[in-house]
């Protein structure tokens, strides 16, 4: 059987069941049994789409997909892509074409060593060289992305590679079996007797019990405890905003409430789970550490002590973890009464959080955007976003209550993810509704993936929050260094047609300019069976709360 038949045999036997990709000369060998396959395929507009799509679709599902390109430029093409997905833990088959293997080394036409590139940026990557070799390691490449801590690998087809032929069996492979390790019982032991003894205990739900699942097993835990949490940015949804205990987001661009920072900064005992102690949730690490006791569960050895010293250092599967830390708890005593401030968090709560600020130039206001958002849209929307104080309000103010339905790029923050990877959540999720928040100058960022929801008539919402600035960039300017330069983009709310563009790739889109018109168009976009773009003309200078550690946050809005 030839190779190119093989791969496309071995990704059905994995379970892939979409792509995301763009054919090439370099690849179209695998291309010809995609197409007999049943592998349903969406050609995207540039190949960082793919991946950008194929990292969505993981998020929304927590299934995998493949992305797919040929050689040269369209494999380095993914390197962005690749570098999003890995640094938030993503799994998922990237396969790029390749010259014959006679070639490398002589600068050879479209001829570039993706793996040497790719590397540093996924966590694993193979040039399959050997065609007997390329289902064992194609089973090996499945079990590294799945296994541990998960991520994106890469495998680089030279085309004499695709078109060997070697004798295979399908129903002879089988791919590998995960597992995980679980907690050690002592530890898990010492753990709850720490919390017991704790005056105020938090703990923090990581992105880690997301890809877990082990949502339902912490919360279990966190109400048998009694103990508020609070999330890190890529575990936001984990548990519903409007569950008693989650006081939100912690970190040094939360400040819209700050009852996360203020409950965290209040406690002794930590217990963090799936979570890596990154810059944006800690800030200042002797603020952020100072001299409270920290259990910290993750499934990767090297993340326990990476960053904030830990008591008790437990490597395990969230899920295992917290199943053994609700056994333990119950088998040492009752449903526990908490500490006294678990009483007066929704109060706190409802106090501090103001979303709807008064504008003051007669434009709207982007902190009205976002709770017009939570008004109109319902709790079966997905959402995406990419980088910008769009963002970081969206984070800030954006209610969510529904796990696997808030799906930002978090530690790369890449302009240009938010619309690919809601085209790659809305195929996961049986063309569910997805909407993507975005700045005016992130929308030009692979913007003609738009094209690819039109094509396919998929529910994916774009609003963009256009206020003719770089806005971050602008306010770290302005309150890091004392200047601004290169930052304002008058045209986009001039000359620059957001209308036009979005109407030009197939889509409905309208401006918006007041608040009275806010709901309608939301709702239109809401409504909407096919890509709608809704674009709103907000303040120029609007700043956003922020600070560099978690007890020293400004607020812009007082």
């Amino acid at each position: 059987m030839l190779i190119s038949e093989v791969v496309v045999q071995i990704l059905e036997k994995e379970g892939i069941t979409d792509a995301f990709g763009i054919p090439g000369a370099g690849i179209n060998p695998v291309y010809k049994y995609i197409n007999t396959s049943k592998i349903d395929h969406y050609m995207m507009r540039h190949e960082e789409a793919a991946i950008h799509a194929a990292d969505g679709y993981f998020r929304a599902s927590g299934k995998m997909a493949l992305c797919i390109c040929t050689s040269g430029p369209a494999a380095t093409n993914f390197v962005t892509g690749l570098y999003t997905a890995d640094v938030d833990s993503i799994p998922l088959i990237a396969i790029t074409g390749q010259n014959t293997s006679d070639l490398f080394g002589k600068d050879a036409f479209q001829c570039v060593d993706i793996v040497q590139i790719a590397s540093p940026v996924c966590k694993k990557a193979w040039c399959l060289t050997d065609a007997e070799a390329v289902p064992s390691i194609m089973r090996e490449a499945f079990r590294t992305a799945r296994s541990g801590k998960p991520g994106p690998v890469l495998l680089d087809l030279p085309l004499d590679i695709q078109k060997s032929d070697i004798a295979f069996d399908i129903d002879a492979y089988e791919p590998a079996e995960i597992t995980t390790p679980g907690p050690d019982p002592e530890q898990i032991s010492q753990a709850i007797a720490l919390l017991d003894t704790a005056k105020n205990p938090v703990l923090i739900m990581g992105g880690g019990v997301l890809l877990s699942e082990a949502e339902q097993e912490f919360v279990e835990f966190a109400e048998y405890m009694n103990i508020p949490v609070v999330t890190t940015y890529m575990a936001k949804g984990g548990i519903p905003d409007d569950h008693r205990l989650n006081v939100q987001l912690v970190g040094i661009q939360c400040g819209a409430s700050n009852i996360g920072n203020k409950v965290f900064l209040d406690s002794d005992v930590v217990l963090g789970v799936g979570c890596r102690f990154t810059d944006r949730h800690t800030g200042n690490v002797a603020v952020y550490q100072g001299d409270r006791r920290f259990i910290h569960i993750n499934i990767e050895p090297s993340e326990i002590g990476k960053i904030i010293p830990a008591e008790i250092g437990i490597v395990s599967d969230a899920k295992k973890a917290m199943t053994a830390m609700l056994a333990e708890a119950k088998r040492t005593g009752g449903k526990r009464a908490g500490s006294e401030r678990v009483a007066g968090l929704a109060a706190q709560k409802r106090a501090l959080d103001v979303t709807t600020i008064p504008g003051t130039t007669g434009e709207i206001k982007p902190q009205t955007v976002f709770d017009r958002m939570n008004e109109v849209f319902d709790d079966r929307t997905l959402w995406t976003t990419g980088c910008g104080l769009n963002q970081i309000w969206s984070g800030q103010y954006q209610k969510i209550n529904r796990t696997r339905t808030y799906l930002p790029s978090g530690g790369a923050g890449t302009l240009g993810y938010d619309i690919p990877a809601a085209i790659g959540a809305s195929v996961a999720t049986g063309k569910g509704k997805v909407v993507c928040v975005m700045g005016d100058f992130g929308f030009t960022f692979l913007v003609e993936e738009l094209a690819v929801a039109a094509k396919h008539q998929l529910p994916v919402s774009v609003l963009v929050l256009n206020n003719a600035y770089l806005s971050l960039i602008r306010q770290n300017q302005v309150y890091a260094f004392g200047y601004e330069h290169a930052v304002e983009m008058s045209e986009n709310k001039d000359f620059i047609d957001y209308i036009k563009v979005s109407e030009g790739f197939g889509c409905t889109a309208e401006r918006v300019l007041e608040d009275k018109d806010i709901d309608a168009a939301m709702q239109r976009a809401q409504d909407a069976a096919g890509p709608y773009v809704v674009e709103f003309f907000v303040e120029d200078n609007t700043d956003c709360n922020m600070g560099a550690s978690i007890d020293a946050i400004t607020n812009f809005n007082e």
